[in-house]
């Protein structure tokens, strides 16, 4: 019991937080929605809101299966109260018999003074006494297992009225779902129909994803030589406090937080493109998260502010080294941080920027000049 309660509570948790992010999907793709060249960002966006509004389905369902286990529980555990208040009513019921029978008080005393020995009479008088007692301790039986039934039958009532309100919930989300479906279906028939002109700016963001890899590569690369030791004649040692901070973010791997509330648009590695399908993307070197307007980026682990540079299409980057490892948070209005400073978890980066009308936070992290899938990572 103690466990599906446990269970339906987590996903209730999750629940709340797929829905905020639908939310914030909603406010962005409201924001676009007269930006005629933010088509194909508004199809990411709806492809994130079905997959997002999938989970949120998925885990409902989950819930229905446990409250529906909860349920079944609740109707065995209520018959076995019953049977056994059935059974204890009948021994009462035997018993008062059996005492009305013997009502009269003065029959009790004979029955005990008729003994033929002391000992004779103390066991018929702790009989009488034990019959007194077993009529109270039934009585108070039955009291408590009639307070369990009702319990059980309250209990159940609630079950059912969650049960069907949930079963709603899963309904109407199935409605929207497919709504959503047709949506982004008319946006593909949108990008399909005007394809050279989308294709024109697929190609110009994809230039700018190839200079943010070459840019962001090659300042990890100077970076990585700068920090992986000092040179002291002929020799080169590692520094204790890049090992000690290397060690202690390794240990944190898929502890750490995000450093946005948001929803995952781009995910890691290679994709081709969700409508020209023969078109394969270039590398993600992280992940790509639509955001609420005005967002905080916040630092996912204690570290050191190694760069700040300003790239097309992704303004204001800030590159912040864990020892060997490197963070970087980009797309960015503003910063809070300067090169040099020394930054904590949960510290403030920067200001996610609004540009062309959309409201895009890019995460990278990197193991030395690896790569690295920030989900596997992040809490």
């Amino acid at each position: 019991m103690a466990s599906a309660q446990g269970k339906l509570q987590q996903l209730q948790k999750q629940q709340a937080q797929l829905e905020k992010d639908i939310a914030t999907l909603n406010r962005n793709l409201a924001q676009n929605a007269k930006n005629k060249d933010a088509t194909l960002n508004n199809l990411k966006l709806l492809q994130g809101k079905i997959q997002t509004r999938e989970k949120l389905i998925a885990g409902c369902d989950q819930t229905l299966s446990i409250l529906d286990d909860s349920i079944g529980r609740c109707k065995r555990e209520m018959a076995r109260l019953q049977a056994r208040h059935d059974t204890l009513s009948l021994y009462y019921a035997r018993l008062i018999r059996g005492a009305y029978k013997n009502r009269d008080s003065r029959l009790w005393y004979m029955y005990i003074l008729s003994s033929e020995s002391i000992g004779q009479g103390l066991r018929r008088a702790g009989y009488l006494r034990g019959m007194s007692a077993q009529l109270n301790s039934q009585a108070l039986q039955i009291r408590e297992t009639s307070a369990q039934i009702a319990a059980e039958k309250e209990r159940l009532g609630g079950l059912r009225k969650e049960s069907a309100a949930v079963r709603q919930k899963v309904s109407g989300e199935r409605t929207q779902l497919k709504k959503e479906e047709a949506d982004a279906n008319k946006m593909v028939d949108r990008l399909n129909k005007d394809r050279k002109k989308f294709q024109q700016q697929l190609k110009e963001k994809n230039r700018q994803k190839e200079e943010l890899n070459r840019k962001i590569a090659d300042l990890i690369r100077k970076a990585s030589k700068g920090s992986s030791g000092k040179t002291s004649g002929s020799k080169t040692t590692s520094t204790a406090i890049d090992t000690k901070l290397s060690n202690e973010f390794a240990s944190n791997k898929g502890r750490l937080p995000w450093p946005v509330e948001g929803t995952i648009v781009e995910r890691f590695g290679k994709h081709n493109h969700p409508v020209y399908t023969n078109v394969e993307m270039p590398q993600n070197n992280g992940v790509t998260l639509s955001v609420p307007r005005g967002c905080k980026a916040k630092a996912v682990f204690n570290g050191t502010v190694t760069q700040i540079v300003v790239l097309p299409g992704y303004n204001q980057c800030v590159l912040v080294s864990h020892g060997a490892y490197f963070t970087l948070y980009s797309k960015l209005k503003s910063v809070a941080v300067k090169v040099g400073d020394k930054i904590t978890t949960g510290q403030v980066v920067g200001t996610v920027d609004t540009i062309g009308g959309e409201d895009l936070f890019h995460f990278e992290l990197w193991n030395g000049a690896d790569p690295q899938n920030p989900e596997g990572w992040l809490q």
